[in-house]
């Protein structure tokens, strides 16, 4: 069995970072983002990883070359994405279609993809060395947009890693750019789905017309700091297969018997993590879902939009009936939020975003969960075939780190498909989270004692 992947330590040697500008001359436009797009809890940048295999087929092909060339081409069709944000007045945010380009690194590492251990998950040994940070690039306004680095492996596999500023594209905006891209270098001359603007769809009305709480907006004081401390925070990554979900099934009473994996396991993390950061019993807690909102439109949204298309209902408790009522309460509130997305409550969400100065989303004793489980990273070829690992580079990522974890697909060393989680939380309290989930793992709602852990950091 290989070493666990964290204790990896390796080399990158990195090119110079140069830009990447459309293979052919793009019009030079500013676009508005739709005001769904450029809300506060959208600014910051994702970080994507994924992991490929050496593939014989492809010897003598240099994937750095492949990638860099695909990525010109493609960005001849997705020209806002070499552009730069600008801010107009209320914060509007307008990208000027410059051409500019994107930021892309080519770099080799002296490790193989072996030596990263069995298990291909978040945290990831030497994040910031595969996925390095231009000094310079990384703020919202006026930088590049992406920032492409793929590092070459002893082996003759590589890793593509990706950042992307949030309010351009959504996961599912993200995975069609980079299979555009995929396609493209695989010998397309354009991509088989093309790209849709139309980020008017998603703007408020006028005049704007509020018509739910989106208590997922609060404006919350943290008075009792319960905003997660950044010093002493750690990363592990829970594997939850078809023996782990069907234990939790069993918590799951029959009028809720029709409930999604993504909440059950929403319900279980958001319980079980309350527990562990301990607030005040009678502190209002929230949990925050992601939900795709682009088939809930009249018509649907258009084959090919890649904007940020999705919702973040959230469902509203104490601390002490969320922790002291069985998991059957924490999803039932989960589904109800869940189904509370439709076309109307999306048209409110922008109406109200507009109307309140575009606000961040509550994270005082809130929790975020995105499920990337159907996103389709996993399915990303540049012609070296599918990602062992695609998806995101570590959890709790966002404006503000700590609050967000995402579902993403993954095999594990038995050759299981499931979901990996990957958490983020002070040592102190991921101890606790780790007991709470175990007992619940062995069938017991009482606390127990881990042996759930797979890699940490």
């Amino acid at each position: 069995m290989a070493p666990p992947a964290t204790s990896l330590v390796f080399t990158v040697r990195r090119c110079k970072p140069e830009l990447v500008a459309p293979a052919k001359p793009t019009p030079h436009e500013f676009k508005q983002l739709s005001d769904i797009d450029d809300q506060e809890g959208l600014r910051f940048q994702i970080p994507v990883i994924q992991f490929y295999k050496y593939d014989p087929s492809m010897q003598g092909r240099d994937p750095a070359r492949v990638i860099r060339e695909a990525l010109a081409k493609t960005l001849v069709f997705y020209y806002p994405l070499a552009g730069r944000l600008r801010e107009g007045p209320g914060r509007k945010l307008v990208v000027e279609c410059t051409g500019e380009g994107i930021v892309f690194i080519e770099a080799d590492a002296d490790v193989t993809l072996k030596q990263f251990g069995d298990a291909l998950q978040p945290p990831f040994p030497c994040l910031e060395e595969l996925l390095f940070d231009v000094p310079g690039s990384g703020e919202v306004l006026n930088c590049p947009l992406v920032l492409v680095q793929v590092t070459r492996l002893k082996c003759g596999g590589f890793i593509f890693a990706l950042r992307l500023n949030h309010t351009m594209c959504d996961a599912a905006g993200l995975v069609q750019f980079m299979a555009a891209v995929g396609e493209i270098a695989c010998g397309a001359s354009s991509p088989s789905i093309l790209p849709v603007w139309q980020r008017r769809l998603l703007d408020a009305r006028d005049p704007p017309s509020v018509k739910f709480a989106h208590r997922e907006y609060d404006e919350v004081a943290d008075t009792k700091g319960t905003l997660i401390p950044l010093d002493d925070m750690l990363h592990k990554s829970f594997f939850f297969g078809p023996s782990e979900v069907s234990t939790l099934r069993k918590f799951v009473p029959h009028h809720l018997g029709k409930c999604s994996t993504f909440e059950l396991l929403t319900a279980c993390l958001w319980r079980c993590r309350t527990i562990a950061i301990k607030p005040d019993p009678n502190e209002e807690v929230r949990i925050i879902c992601i939900v795709d909102a682009r088939s809930k439109f009249n018509p649907p949204l258009p084959t090919g939009y890649y904007g940020n298309g999705f919702a973040f209902p959230v469902a509203v408790t104490t601390t002490e009936k969320l922790c002291k009522n069985p998991l059957s309460y924490a999803l039932e509130l989960v589904k109800k939020a869940k189904n509370e997305v439709n076309e109307e409550y999306m048209r409110s969400v922008a109406d109200m975003l507009v109307t309140r100065g575009r606000p961040h989303f509550t994270v005082v004793r809130a929790y975020l969960v995105s499920d990337l489980t159907r996103a389709g990273f996993k399915d990303v070829d540049f012609g070296w075939g599918k990602p062992v690992y695609g998806g995101a580079a570590k959890g709790g990522v966002g404006a503000i780190p700590g609050v967000a974890s995402f579902l993403i697909p993954f095999k594990n060393n038995m050759g299981e498909d499931g979901i990996v989680v990957p958490i983020c939380l002070p040592a102190p309290a991921m101890e606790i989270f780790v007991k709470e989930l175990d007992g619940l793992l062995k069938g017991q709602p009482e606390i127990g004692n881990s042996k759930f852990i797979v890699s940490s950091l």
